[in-house]
């Protein structure tokens, strides 16, 4: 027994270190990215008005680390539509696309996960704008004051110093959850845990879409690695990550005092995000 569970320790470390490089370097990137697009994507979003949920499911998609976040501010301001902030939140990918290109997937693949979320945002953030504009009338007013809330971003520290700490971070989360998964697969096999989650269309994306919920970019880390694995197809991982925000929920009850409203916006992107799980399983078998 303790022979294999050293083999798996071994096993774990080598393969976590193979992507090391790789994960530095798209994270390089993506800090890059958000120190060129971060303020410009805010101010699109500001004045994107009834178009608010097509610009915000289309810029959620991109790599920014605090756009989620922002977007959490600009709402609880009044600033953006509700739609728009789920159009976001459904869109954003926190640690999936970093981790999913250090592991040399398909480009091709990554693309359709992207726009299949990117999809799912806007139709569902238009979907809730007009649903609201229906049932009401009059138009909340600004809060400015909630905008004065501070960002919970790491930028600031250089994209060098930034990269090698959210590398680092996300690389912990790698290793621990990939040790205590590979220790359960060799106990119990791999079929059998997938056969868990794997074949339950309906099962599946109900539990995952709870692991998504967790406001913190080891969810992300998780689920992607669940999916990687085998142990989970794509429209389960598609359920979990449409619900997954990173740490916006807990921004959310920060900066907008009405908890009721909260928890039925938990509820909301918790619904959207396991109904395309399970319908997306009917038509996406990979």
């Amino acid at each position: 027994m303790s022979h294999d569970i050293l083999h798996v320790l071994v096993h774990t470390l080598l393969d976590s270190l193979k992507i090391l490089p790789f994960l530095f370097l798209t994270y390089l990137v993506m800090e890059y990215l958000e120190h060129k697009m971060n303020n410009k994507t805010k101010k699109i979003v500001e004045k994107a008005g009834n178009y608010g949920p097509l610009l915000g499911g289309i810029l959620g998609a991109v790599p920014q680390c605090g756009f989620s976040v922002s977007a959490t501010n600009l709402y609880a301001g009044r600033i953006i539509t509700l739609g728009t902030l789920i159009a976001i939140y459904l869109s954003t990918s926190d640690e999936m696309l970093p981790l999913l290109i250090s592991n040399g997937m398909n480009i091709g693949l990554i693309i359709k996960i992207l726009s299949i979320k990117v999809l799912i945002g806007i139709i569902a953030g238009f979907a809730i704008d007009i649903c609201i504009r229906l049932l009401k009338k009059k138009k909340e007013e600004t809060k400015i004051e909630s905008l004065c809330e501070h960002e919970h971003c790491h930028c600031e520290n250089g994209i060098f110093k930034s990269a090698i700490k959210h590398t680092l971070s996300v690389m912990l989360y790698i290793l621990i959850f990939s040790l205590i998964l590979n220790i359960i697969i060799e106990l119990i096999g791999e079929a059998n845990i997938a056969n868990l989650i794997l074949n339950k269309t309906f099962l599946g994306p109900i539990i995952v879409g709870l692991v998504g919920l967790i406001p913190n970019c080891a969810s992300s880390v998780i689920i992607t690695e669940l999916y990687i694995s085998g142990v989970i197809n794509l429209a389960t991982m598609l359920a979990g990550l449409l619900v997954n925000s990173g740490i916006s929920l807990v921004v959310l009850f920060r900066v907008n005092k009405n908890v009721k409203e909260n928890i039925k916006i938990i509820g909301l992107l918790y619904t959207i995000g396991v109904v395309s799980g399970i319908v997306l399983d009917f038509f996406l078998k990979i």
